[in-house]
């Protein structure tokens, strides 16, 4: 009532003064408008699902694409057609601008597909637009013209203005919409198909043909990696992500070579240097050399690890992105949210339903060929014409040839009619007198045959659509293998590969710490995403994330980046307990806190005092001295411990008594060395990391100098620090401990000589790359062994006609001394050689080097009340010796 209301004074306002409005034109003139607007948001939204915004499951096209390639179809004529023609030739089907059609075409273009492409249509690569649609031109290519088009089954319906007739769906015969894939946004709901690899999508129709199981995971023209363990079928809630391939090009120089899906160079290197404004990440420059090919080269300063780049590249920039893939798909005019899985099964399904009908129609022109050349033969050879001729009528002309033909008739395989008679009386008397009876029984038996074979595949029609999808392959998959390398990714820590991009200060006794305090004393590097761990002298601790100014506690004893989950920085403290209390000895890592909390190291007496503390990065354990005051009868106010004899337990144990006695001072004796086990190191060939979970294949145990051994395909060698976050070459052969004194057997093709040529060598330059092959273009990497001493098997090619020579035993210590790595090496024989096998080595006993004892890091849980050294017992460990000058240990030390 509201809405008629502000209508009718609305109205009213537009009469003259002292004019009354007529009511009978006034209650004509109201309409309400709440109904209206109900529908037409409706119409307005189912009209942008179906016909604009989500295909159709039935061909994978949305409307527009349809028009395109009917138009495309209409105009064909095997030779280019300017887009701006086909564009004003799609106008006549669709309802739309030349812009929005132009745009549809150049991304089905882009699609490498369906159309044969002319001219510049754009770069997906580097994001390039098209030129205009008059410059470009475009033919429906071969692929298309078999899997899409078969006018005599296509259903059609009038176009929009009703001038020309358009087809409701076109007869696709290929499962296209998973091979193009589709995006589009409509009213209420929105849909996302990732593309497929073709040659994987005709595999798993022919599997579901076979009644097997398959599945599909997305394939990207741009390449990258991608990571599908939570594809999810493509269904809603299902999530890909996708890695741009970067490699070291060299010490300072890294190289992007794919890009992930989404993106383009000019978007990437975007990201790159917005990364590196914000300090994320380090860069000197940027290259972008993309053609055909993409080539970006980023350069590093000297210094910088291109490892840790690498990762930062993906915690920070597009170099990788999530995608959300979400099937939905039209189906019987009404949108469908189904997995690929299921479009695959329909549509294979749809294709084997078309194949039908169309061998259901060709058998039908068959058997209409076959009845009307054997029509032909009896009309001629019985000279049926003959009976016309003194027929005045046409009535007559056809009684007359119907009746000579029916005692002839018997074997045909439906009654003639009388169309079939007016088609006898219209052949020529050319074709009459050069009749040949035994080519007119060819002709009949080719279509028996072909009829025969039709029968036979309506009879086995999914074997015949397994046929049709192996020819598809065979005809069109060269060049389509898959692009996107397939790989579960790694989780990257940002902390961990940020550039340290600000510095940290601290106000140890106001209890400040922050990256404003520039007056007060300087800790470290840090980023501003870092969390910092933070020590005071009344033994509190807490972490806290890195900002410009934060109140910590007064009287800071230590002040660190924190590291979450590091096992191997252990912390080693004495503190008093309260005002009169005893002292107590402690060992201690921190893995997992709860940011801005207060943790309470000591017993949890008030007055509390910590004596002392050293943070120790690889669990170093040194030798203190303890000094006590003068106090009665005290026979020993002086002697050592060492932090090595003490457990490392948990944050919250109590600790080891130290002496019930007041501490005078402690001093730093002897610096530690570490107390922890060698790490174990495995490498996880599915994220091709390092790790120490446990994932994958054991490398070794790792001190801390302790190097690996890479070797990879090109006959390139090199040792590296075992750091988690290295990045290991797709062409490495050899990865494992690096033992300086076992020689590296290597046989290779030398290009130059044409033979192959053996050597034995030692790495001469650890940590830098070395190349042990010629730098011939023609040579390569044969064989490499890292056994003490390994055996090869030589085998010879067979000469005609002559046995072939015996396989040769080669025992490579005995055959070559150890040279430099530069040495050429012995030529392996000057024979002809078919093949070379790496046998099992030569029994060898290395001396295994003898282990210091380790300290095990044990886990509070673990840990019994007794042995948690709350007892009371007297010192841990005393040793009677001379004083010495206290020398800083390894990590941060400090003394009260």
């Amino acid at each position: 009532m509201e809405e008629n209301e502000d209508l009718n004074d609305g109205q009213n306002d537009n009469l003259s003064e002292g004019q009354q409005p007529n009511k009978d034109e006034s209650s004509e003139a109201l309409t309400r408008v709440t109904g209206m607007y109900k529908d037409w948001f409706l119409d307005y939204a189912s009209y942008v699902i179906l016909e604009r915004a989500v295909p159709a499951i039935e061909d994978g096209f949305k409307p527009v694409q349809r028009r395109i390639m009917h138009s495309l179809k209409e105009l064909d004529d095997g030779r280019y057609n300017k887009v701006a023609n086909v564009v004003g030739h799609t106008m006549q089907y669709h309802p739309h601008g030349d812009a929005s059609i132009a745009d549809a075409m150049v991304q089905l273009g882009q699609k490498d597909l369906l159309i044969d492409t002319q001219g510049n249509w754009g770069n997906i690569l580097t994001g390039d637009s098209a030129a205009a649609s008059r410059y470009i031109e475009a033919r429906l290519s071969k692929f298309a013209l078999e899997v899409v088009y078969s006018p005599k089954i296509t259903e059609w319906q009038l176009s929009y203005d009703g001038r020309k007739k358009e087809p409701v769906n076109l007869p696709v015969k290929f499962p296209l919409l998973l091979a193009q894939g589709a995006e589009g946004i409509a009213v209420g709901l929105s849909t996302k198909i990732l593309p497929h690899n073709f040659i994987e999508l005709i595999d798993a129709s022919i599997k579901h043909l076979k009644g097997k199981r398959f599945t599909l995971f997305p394939d990207f023209p741009t390449a990258g990696i991608i990571d599908v363990s939570n594809y999810n079928d493509g269904l809603r809630g299902g999530k890909i992500r996708v890695r741009a391939r970067i490699s070291q090009l060299d010490k300072n120089t890294l190289v992007i070579n794919e890009i992930p899906y989404g993106t383009n160079t000019s978007t990437l290197i975007d990201s790159i240097l917005k990364a590196n404004d914000k300090g994320k990440i380090k860069i000197k420059k940027i290259e972008d050399n993309t053609a055909a090919e993409v080539e970006i080269l980023v350069h590093l300063p000297s210094g910088i690890s291109p490892d840790k780049t690498i990762d930062a590249l993906y915690a920070f920039t597009a170099c990788e992105s999530s995608i959300s893939p979400l099937g939905c798909i039209i189906e019987d005019n009404k949108p469908l949210f189904i997995g690929v899985t299921e479009m695959l099964k329909r549509s294979t399904d749809a294709t084997v339903e078309l194949l039908r009908q169309e061998l259901e129609i060709q058998l039908s022109e068959l058997e209409e060929q076959w009845h009307f050349a054997s029509l032909e033969r009896i009309f001629i050879e019985n000279r049926i014409y003959r009976d016309i001729e003194e027929e005045e009528t046409w009535e007559g002309v056809i009684t007359a040839i119907d009746k000579g033909l029916k005692p002839h008739t018997t074997h045909l395989r439906r009654p003639v009619t009388e169309e079939d008679i007016v088609r006898l009386t219209e052949i020529r008397i050319k074709r009459i007198s050069k009749f040949d009876l035994d080519k007119a029984q060819q002709h009949l038996e080719s279509l028996e045959e072909k009829i025969a074979q039709v029968k036979h595949h309506l009879e086995h029609l999914v074997e015949f659509a397994i046929d049709y999808f192996k020819n598809l392959k065979e005809t069109y998959g060269k060049g389509k293998e898959r692009k996107s390398e397939i790989r579960i990714f790694d989780d990257i820590e940002a902390t961990k590969v940020v550039i340290r991009n600000t510095k940290l200060y601290v106000n140890r006794e106001e209890g400040f710490v922050g990256t404003s305090l520039k007056r007060d004393e300087y800790v470290t590097d840090c980023s501003d995403i870092d969390d910092i761990i933070v020590f005071t002298r009344d033994g509190s601790m807490q972490v806290t994330k890195v900002d410009a100014k934060t109140f910590v506690g007064k009287n800071i004893i230590h002040v660190a980046v924190f590291k979450k989950k590091d096992k191997r920085t252990i912390y080693n403290m004495i503190y008093k307990d309260g005002k009169g209390g005893p002292s107590y000895i402690k060992r201690f890592n921190v893995t997992s806190i709860t940011r801005d909390k207060s943790y309470d190291l000591t017993a949890g007496t008030p007055n509390s005092q910590v004596l002392y503390f050293s943070a120790n990065p690889n669990g170093e354990a040194e030798v203190v001295t303890v000094n006590l005051r003068q106090a009665g009868s005290i026979k020993k106010l002086k002697w050592d411990i060492d932090f090595a004899d003490v457990l490392i337990k948990g944050r919250s144990s109590k600790g080891n008594v130290v002496t019930k006695y007041s501490v005078k001072r402690i001093e730093l004796k002897e610096k530690g060395v570490s107390t922890l086990k060698p790490r174990k190191i495995w490498f996880d060939d599915v994220v091709r990391r390092l790790n120490v979970d446990g994932r994958g294949e054991l490398i070794g145990e790792f001190k801390g100098d302790d190097l690996l051994l890479i070797i990879t395909q090109k006959g390139v060698v090199k040792t590296i620090q075992p750091v988690l976050t290295s990045h290991f070459d797709e062409d490495m052969i050899v990865l494992e401990k690096y033992n300086p004194n076992k020689p590296i057997s290597a046989i290779y093709w030398e290009g130059e000589k044409e033979r192959f040529y053996v050597k034995r060598f030692h790495v001469e330059n650890e940590n830098k790359e070395e190349t042990f092959i010629t730098d011939h273009s023609k040579s390569y990497l044969e064989i490499v062994s890292t056994d003490w001493l390994p055996v090869v098997e030589v085998e010879f090619p067979k000469p005609r006609g002559k046995d072939p020579k015996e396989n040769l035993r080669v025992e490579l210590e005995d055959f070559i001394a150890v040279k430099g790595i530069k040495a050429m090496g012995n030529q392996l024989t000057p024979e002809k050689v078919k093949n070379i096998n790496l046998l099992d080595p030569l029994p060898y006993e290395e001396k295994e080097p003898e282990d210091a004892e380790d300290i095990e890091v044990v886990d509070e849980e673990n840990i019994s009340p007794e042995e948690n050294g709350n007892d009371g017992s007297g010192p841990t460990s005393k040793y009677d010796s001379d004083e010495k000058d206290g020398e800083q240990g390894e990590g941060q030390t400090t003394l009260f």
